[in-house]
């Protein structure tokens, strides 16, 4: 494939074999398009959920203005990984052996966040500097050191987290508040005893997939057979989401919105029926 970083050192004469040289270039070009975008296609399929979510966390969108560190959802796991079975033993293994935290989100009723726990450390040590002057409370290392390396579910109750925060000192409202403040805990709704633990500035994330598989269901939707390639569909730039496509489609594919097709021409991304 030809890098296109470099500059053209090819000049040739206009009046000696210029249309062939220009020819033979446009078909390298369309040659090295076809094999970018392939990208998604070929990394449809894994056996091993450790190395998908390696991939995507490599291959997670670079986004300008935004610090969110490298997250994977689950569906896009099922996506990739056909036992499905399998991902969620594995995702209950990693969990256990701390090597990744899931979150609940409130995306969908089904849908959460993988994140690699230095990752989210590193989201939680950069959302509490913001808070300012309160980030020095000693509130923030207890919570580090007795309730993440120990409470390793989605949610926890308000008994039980005041309970692994005494170990540090005195708890009161004031500090659970700060908590909540820096986007380290959110109370469920269904019951105000009792939180999720959440991944702090991850409001345009969240707001980014929601609006992302919005558009991205729209647009199908108002094409003849509801289809398009995969090759030219993975390079369409999002208006909505500054997630990119790619990361979409996994999610859409993995929750079942959207389906794959082999065809002559490729991998053909339909809406999924009723």
């Amino acid at each position: 494939m030809e890098d296109l970083t470099r500059p053209n050192v090819r000049k040739r004469s206009r009046s000696e074999g210029g249309d062939a040289d220009a020819s033979r270039e446009e078909e390298e070009e369309e040659k090295g398009e076809s094999e970018e975008s392939q990208t998604l296609e070929n990394s449809l399929t894994f056996s091993d959920t450790m190395v998908a979510l390696r991939l995507m966390h490599a291959q997670f969108p670079n986004m300008e203005k935004v610090t969110t560190q490298p997250f994977v959802l689950r569906s896009q796991l099922y996506s990739s990984v056909k036992d499905r079975t399998q991902v969620d033993r594995d995702l209950e293994t990693l969990r256990k052996e701390k090597v990744l935290r899931l979150f609940k989100l409130n995306t969908g009723q089904d849908d959460h966040a993988i994140m690699f726990v230095e990752d989210y450390l590193k989201q939680m040590s950069i959302a509490v500097t913001k808070i300012g002057p309160k980030s020095h409370d000693p509130v923030f290392e207890w919570f580090k050191c007795y309730v993440i390396d120990t409470k390793l579910d989605v949610s926890i109750d308000h008994n039980e987290l005041c309970s692994l925060l005494s170990c540090g000192g005195k708890v009161n409202d004031d500090r659970i508040s700060l908590l909540m403040n820096a986007g380290l805990l959110s109370r469920q709704l269904i019951d105000s005893n009792a939180y999720w633990f959440t991944i702090p500035n991850f409001g345009s994330m969240l707001k980014g997939i929601s609006q992302g598989r919005k558009e991205i269901l729209s647009f199908l939707n108002r094409r003849k057979y509801k289809e398009m390639l995969m090759a030219p569909l993975e390079k369409k730039r999002l208006r909505m989401s500054p997630l990119d496509m790619r990361f979409h489609l996994r999610d859409l594919i993995g929750s079942g919105q959207l389906k794959t097709i082999q065809s002559p021409t490729g991998l053909l991304v339909r809406v999924s029926g009723d």
